[in-house]
């Protein structure tokens, strides 16, 4: 970015406000030129609408006469006119999402180059309780949206806790609390930066777990507690992780080598996630701890799919059908470790911890919300 900078004479910040700015303009004003194209047919059909659709628990939504229809069937929605909208993530919001994820990964590199933060490891640990915090506030939005239980947050306020905005909302959560951090330890408020930003870290993580736990002991949305499934989660996915670390130890140390204990932490988050998701969709009525859930996200659902259709009755009653996810999660996170070489830290040490972050928070953040699922039964 530096020569792209010096050949229009423009700040490396200032470009990435104009260009980002630009496109926001761009989008606003095509949305008021070309309202049917623009907006209802690209903006509203595959980012907001989804979110709506959701928010409001509808099968679709519809775009008609300037205003939305909520539809409560698939029949329906099937025979609506166009431009419709259902709940969950298509192929242009993920390519879209993305993309904007790229976006503000180089803004956050650029505001963390002008605080002369985010070259030290320890920025990543001190992340690590925001990921579990983006995790549990989605549970409170879960065990509040049961029906017959009304809502702690009604539309359209809820919308900021449901997927994919609850990530901005963490996002935003998470950059006012680094700023905060910064502005506090400088002003000789607090001495360690990194423990400033753990500790507010703890702080959103405990308020939302007291919600939780509030919420079960009013039995709001039908919560309870089943500790012996927090627990049986908890153990599984450190001894996924140790069994998988030890491996990479014993039989390929190179992969880790560039990241060392952050990878660890990495494969630890999503074996939250595999783990949560084989107790949450297989072993809950084993552990007496109610029915067992249902799959929440499209890759989830398909690995069910795949192993149901492929081993026989007799193995997936042993076994049960969602294992193989957790083999996904480590196999994944285990490669995405290997790809941090030692080089890749040494060139942009701000971008690969920002981007290793962003891969926990994948895991970890979808992990915790299947976990706290579990534990409190919504």
């Amino acid at each position: 970015m530096s020569g792209v900078t010096e050949r229009v004479g423009v700040g490396p910040e200032r470009l990435w406000l104009g260009a980002v700015g630009g496109l926001v303009v761009a989008l606003v004003l095509g949305s008021i030129a070309f309202p049917r194209t623009v907006y209802d047919g690209f903006v509203w059909q595959y980012f907001w609408g989804p979110v709506q659709a959701d928010a409001t628990s509808a099968a679709c939504a519809v775009r008609e006469g300037g205003g939305v229809a909520y539809l409560g069937s698939s029949s329906a929605c099937a025979n609506a006119a166009p431009p419709v909208a259902y709940p969950g993530y298509t192929l242009v919001s993920e390519v879209g999402y993305m993309v904007t994820l790229l976006v503000m990964l180089t803004g956050v590199v650029l505001l963390l180059r002008r605080l002369d933060l985010g070259t030290d490891r320890r920025f990543f640990y001190a992340l690590v309780p925001f990921s579990l915090f983006g995790g549990a506030l989605r549970v409170v939005e879960d065990a509040t949206d049961t029906p017959g239980t009304g809502s702690l947050l009604e539309y359209p306020l809820n919308t900021l806790v449901i997927s994919p905005i609850i990530y901005f909302t963490v996002f935003v959560v998470t950059l006012a609390a680094v700023v905060g951090a910064v502005a506090a330890t400088r002003r000789g408020a607090f001495e360690d930066l990194y423990r400033t930003l753990f500790g507010a870290g703890l702080l959103v993580l405990g308020t939302t777990l007291a919600i939780l736990v509030w919420f079960a002991a009013t039995g709001t949305g039908g919560a309870t507690v089943h500790p012996q499934v927090l627990v049986v989660i908890l153990v599984g996915s450190v001894v996924a992780a140790g069994i998988t670390w030890w491996l990479i130890e014993r039989f390929a140390p190179e992969i880790n080598r560039g990241t060392g204990y952050v990878g660890l932490v990495v494969v630890w988050g999503h074996a939250v996630d595999g783990v949560a998701n084989v107790i949450g969709l297989d072993w809950m009525t084993a552990l007496g701890a109610g029915p067992n859930l249902i799959p929440k996200h499209p890759v989830n659902q398909f690995v069910v799919d795949v192993t149901a259709s492929t081993l026989p009755a007799s193995v997936l009653a042993v076994t049960g059908d969602a294992w193989p996810f957790l083999l996904v999660k480590l196999v994944a996170a285990t490669f995405v470790v290997w790809v941090f070489e030692e080089e890749v830290f040494e060139d942009s040490p701000r971008y690969s911890i920002l981007l290793l972050v962003a891969v926990l928070a994948v895991g970890l953040g979808p992990g915790t919300r299947d976990m706290l699922r579990a534990t409190f039964g919504v």
